[in-house]
């Protein structure tokens, strides 16, 4: 079965989100932090749009709690600083 990425125009965010028409004018959707199919067989990028914001992304919450956890370490560092 022969597919073809397409654009998203939706409300998600397009760089998140990787959309492919099937033969039968269907989509499927993938996110492209974590490569998990998120839906498949779509007929409408509403419904598209509805299932993508859904998705809560494993690696991309992961991303985010890392980069939290750096900014407090360094400002705990700057305060430790300022006491010394």
């Amino acid at each position: 079965m022969a597919s073809k990425i397409v654009e998203s125009f939706g409300e998600s965010c397009p760089t998140m989100y990787s959309r492919t028409q099937n033969e039968n004018g269907t989509y499927n959707t993938r996110c492209l932090f974590c490569f998990m199919t998120i839906a498949s067989s779509v007929e409408t990028d509403q419904e598209l749009d509805r299932l993508e914001k859904r998705h809560i992304c494993p690696e991309r919450a992961l991303a985010e709690l890392l980069e939290l956890e750096k900014a407090n370490e360094s400002c705990i560092h700057e305060h430790e600083k300022v006491l010394s």
